[in-house]
């Protein structure tokens, strides 16, 4: 449960000296309650009270960063169980995997094409954020090797094994870099909690289907002053990944419902495991990417994958993208006139929202189709255009306002609006409002080019 703003302000100095920069202490617990400001701006607050205020500000889930710097990526942070309760704060990684046994050119494509993919869905680029290195060799220098040459990637490590001496070979080329070490398992839990101390590196532990042993492992790792903990219950995807999900819930019901210390930690999923059972490539995408969505939705933190297809990345970006927004606030886009191609003054206006989703449509296939017209975005709050259309954000008087306000009438001599087919119940209303012809538009802004063809057509026809 969120922590409310009087439950920070009882633990706040109260002097209202403004240094936070805000007017009040009320009113920087408040930002402070809906994470819109830093604990540290406060410098009234003495060491012991700074840690009591920490501890209830501190997320059910712990927030951990791999890498350093520029390189960083942070996990977990999350607070409740379900979206709509509140929102999810760090978006779940997407770790793409290779291996010490790869020769050079091979391993330099691979991580090439992991660096650089990249898609860019309502104004956001969607990338994959790491690079997970598995000792398949089992030769501890070769793993090392292979670690130092991608030390100089742009993107932040794990590193796969369950061989402490392979480990530290490792760490000793890239411990530097704030790797994950992956995995602290019962039988090798004391050499890698030692070098996860040695090198300051966050530990995943590894135990599969057993939360009773993972709770009991997890705390002698915190007992020995480990805070930087993954948990990793297993991935099974051979037979269905029911017992997965199951142990994914559990984890989490226990960290966010019953605070326990043992399991307030991000989850980690294995999706690349599909691999072992499939050698399809087109069969291998489709269940690996079908695995990674749903271990998303159930609470995974953090993902480590093989595939590296546009067709098996995208649909699980877009889904991280959706699930990751903030579901109080509406993505959106500036209101305004957007210029599109080569404009006169005799350019056709159209019409749309400055919800996000529908803005970059409408851009995309206005840059597509190589239209030349001017956009008027409308302020609906963040609502796309039947929506704000039954919410009364776009109506006759606020399309005129943003007419007369956006300055259009100064860059086009002709008076006419082409607005979106679902906007037609309110045409004759923004013709009497602003007084410019009104033009009923396609619903779907990807008929938008043909549309003004055919417009063209007619008025030289006249």
């Amino acid at each position: 449960m969120q922590v409310t703003a009087m439950e920070i302000y009882r633990l706040l100095p109260k002097t209202n000296c403004a240094k936070c920069g805000e007017a009040s202490c009320m009113a920087f617990a408040t930002k402070l309650s809906d994470k819109e400001t830093d604990l540290e701006l406060c410098t009234q607050m003495a060491a012991d009270e700074l840690e009591k205020l920490e501890n209830l500000l501190a997320p059910a889930v712990r927030e951990i960063t791999i890498g350093k710097g520029s390189k960083a990526m942070i996990m977990g942070g999350d607070e409740v169980l379900y979206r709509y309760e509140l929102t999810y704060y760090n978006p779940t990684p997407m770790v793409i995997d290779v291996n010490d046994n790869m020769d050079d050119e091979t391993l330099k494509e691979r991580v090439k094409i992991i660096e650089e993919s990249e898609f860019e869905r309502t104004g956001e680029k969607l990338v994959l954020d790491g690079i997970a290195i598995r000792n398949v060799s089992g030769d501890n220098n070769k793993f090392a090797e292979t670690a130092s040459k991608l030390k100089s990637s742009k993107l932040p490590l794990v590193l796969c094994s369950m061989d402490p001496e392979a480990m530290k070979a490792a760490l000793e080329k890239v411990g530097d870099e704030r790797p994950l070490i992956y995995a602290a398992t019962e039988n090798n839990i004391e050499d890698m909690a030692s070098l996860a101390i040695e090198y300051e590196c966050p530990l995943a532990l590894f135990v599969p289907n057993d939360l009773e042993k993972m709770k009991e492992l997890s705390r002698i790792l915190r007992s020995k002053g480990i805070k930087d903990i993954i948990l990793d219950p297993g991935t099974y995807v051979d037979d269905g990944i029911g017992d997965t999900l199951d142990n994914f819930v559990m984890i989490r019901r226990l960290a966010i419902e019953e605070k326990d210390e043992d399991f307030r930690f991000p989850i980690l999923g294995v999706p690349a495991l599909t691999w072992l059972y499939e050698k399809d490539e087109v069969q291998g995408g489709i269940k690996e990417a079908t695995i990674a969505a749903t271990l998303m939705n159930k609470y995974a933190d953090m993902l480590i994958i093989h595939g590296t297809n546009i067709w098996e990345l995208i649909p699980v970006l877009t889904l991280r993208q959706s699930i990751f927004t903030d579901p109080r606030k509406p993505q959106m886009v500036d209101p305004g006139i957007y210029e599109f191609g080569e404009l006169d003054e005799n350019s056709p206006v159209l019409l749309t929202t400055n919800f996000a989703l529908t803005y970059y449509t409408v851009e995309g296939d206005l840059k597509s189709g190589k239209s030349n017209c001017y956009l008027l975005v409308l302020d609906t709050e963040g609502r796309a255009v039947d929506v704000s259309l039954a919410g009364g954000q776009q109506t006759g008087k606020s399309v005129a306002d943003l007419i007369k306000e956006s300055g259009i009438e100064d860059k086009v001599k002709t008076r006419t609006l082409i607005i979106p087919g679902l906007s037609a119940p309110i045409s004759g209303e923004i013709e009497d409002e602003c007084g410019w012809e009104v033009v009923v538009g396609p619903r779907d802004s990807s008929a938008v080019p043909d549309f003004f063809l055919k417009l063209k057509e007619k008025q030289e026809a006249k």
